[in-house]
């Protein structure tokens, strides 16, 4: 190497990248903790809220037979649609020339606790705690197919490529956790969510920030364990001499998706100790899973996942999301709204309610955020004329909130007299994000990664505004 070829900022490069790549095992080891340094770790603000437990539906629950009670929909059951809420407006799959009947539900509803809030008689567990949750009746989004909805709800976008809304918080504020990962999704039903991993994604940023799934048999990573004929000090050298080379060309490159490699190899190591510990159940007291409405600790059910989405944010997980599929009810002999909707109302009735009152015992809630919602509603009225079933709705449906700094025991917006649409506190799916960011301690117009020459972020280039009267 000739100095008198290089320029004194080149030279100056040429010979730091020359002296880390020949010593990986010492300067290039000391660097190590600066390159791979997650760029969060700090919040905007005071933060009120540490951790997110989102409850996911997968497939659009009816807000109209769990949440949101119209009388007038059920008094007007069959009749058609007045034309002032049809008129030049288009539905999912269908448009204004395509008419059905109202559609009224078929199960009763009462008010409950101190704040009178209506819930369905398909809730009975749910309505014991609605004196501890915000109920958000006028939630609106943009896309009504399933999987370009559920990527607007998780990323913001319809667009595949997007950060995820855990990838997003774990890349602002990083973990509290050493030995699981920042992001864990877990799954309940007969299949995966429409739109698969894309909907825990990292996007444009680190894979090191994307969600991992944890499987609820066998090991909870494919090939976690070691195997039988591999000693542990063997496996730490495999391990040790993998991250030095890694390591050694991630200083010759700065290529951030070898920190992502690098830190794999070490959590998997960590997680050989510290998944089977977290998925092992039995520990628990009979009561909690009683609360739950666990039977068999080692069965894989959505209570499970609950009382294992606990079990991860007081490990320090920072972002747990929970998918639970096969919410979409139409009026088919497989979707039937009037046989399967009640199904999966047992399904997830105690376990979600038990998942904030066992927060609430043990000091978690204060600081630890639920989410429970699907990527959209469904509509008043029936996909045809004496159709006992709905189709998917955007401009008005339901979720609820918990904890983090959220107004307990509060009915926010409320929609006309069939539920078409909001007439007051219509929210966005960008001002959720924006109000959730905020409990986190983050502005969501600053936190932002630019790529191919944009500054991307969750709540995308238009307005998008915190919900303050949500907030305590």
């Amino acid at each position: 190497m000739n100095p008198q070829n290089y320029s004194s900022s080149a030279l100056r490069d040429l010979t730091r990248r020359h002296l880390f790549s020949r010593c990986a095992m010492g300067v290039g080891s000391m660097a190590l903790s600066s390159l791979m340094a997650a760029p969060g770790g700090k919040t905007h603000f005071p933060a009120r809220a540490k951790h997110v437990i989102f409850l996911f539906m997968a497939g659009g629950p009816s807000q109209l037979e769990m949440f949101d009670h119209k009388p007038k929909l059920t008094e007007l059951n069959g009749q058609p649609i007045p034309d002032s809420y049809v008129k030049g407006k288009r539905f999912a799959f269908m448009d204004s020339s395509h008419r059905s009947d109202l559609l009224g539900p078929r199960i009763g509803f009462r008010q409950h606790g101190q704040s009178g809030a209506w819930v369905s008689d398909y809730l009975p567990h749910l309505s014991g705690i609605v004196d501890d949750i915000a109920i958000v009746k006028t939630c609106k989004t943009e896309l009504f197919n399933h999987a370009p909805a559920k990527l607007f709800m998780n990323t913001g976008s319809g667009l595949f490529g997007r950060p995820s809304m855990g990838a997003w918080i774990t890349y602002g504020l990083g973990s509290e956790c050493d030995d699981l990962p920042g992001f864990v999704v877990l799954q309940s039903g007969p299949r995966g969510p429409r739109g698969g991993s894309v909907l825990w994604g990292s996007g444009m940023l680190p894979t090191t920030y994307q969600g991992v799934p944890l499987r609820n048999q066998g090991d909870p990573i494919v090939n976690l364990s070691t195997p039988a004929d591999v000693s542990e000090q063997r496996q730490r050298q495999v391990v040790d001499a993998v991250r030095e080379l890694n390591l050694k060309r991630l200083i010759e490159t700065g290529d951030d998706e070898i920190s992502t490699r690098i830190n794999a190899y070490e959590m998997a190591y960590r997680m050989q100790t510290s998944a089977p510990e977290l998925m092992d159940i039995s520990g628990e007291g009979q009561n909690t899973l009683d609360l739950y409405g666990i039977k068999d600790p080692k069965e894989p059910s959505y209570a499970r996942n609950c009382l294992l989405a606990r079990r991860l944010v007081e490990r320090g997980v920072r972002f747990v999301q929970l998918y639970d599929t096969n919410w979409d009810h139409h009026g088919g002999p497989t979707e039937n709204l009037q046989k399967h909707l009640p199904e999966k109302c047992r399904d997830v009735d105690q376990a979600s309610a038990a998942l904030v009152t066992d927060l609430k015992q043990r000091g978690l809630l204060d600081d630890t955020i639920v989410i429970w919602g699907g990527e959209f509603g469904r509509t008043p009225m029936g996909e045809v004329r004496e159709s006992t079933g709905r189709n998917h709705h955007i401009d008005a449906f339901t979720m609820w909130f918990a904890g983090g700094g959220f107004r307990r025991g509060v009915v926010y917006g409320e929609t006309d007299e069939f539920g078409f649409g909001a007439v007051e506190h219509p929210v966005h799916v960008h001002d959720l994000h924006a109000t959730i960011l905020h409990q986190l301690g983050l502005e969501h117009e600053r936190l932002s990664v630019r790529s191919q020459g944009l500054d991307f972020r969750l709540t995308g280039v238009d307005p998008a505004h915190v919900v303050r009267d949500l907030l305590s």
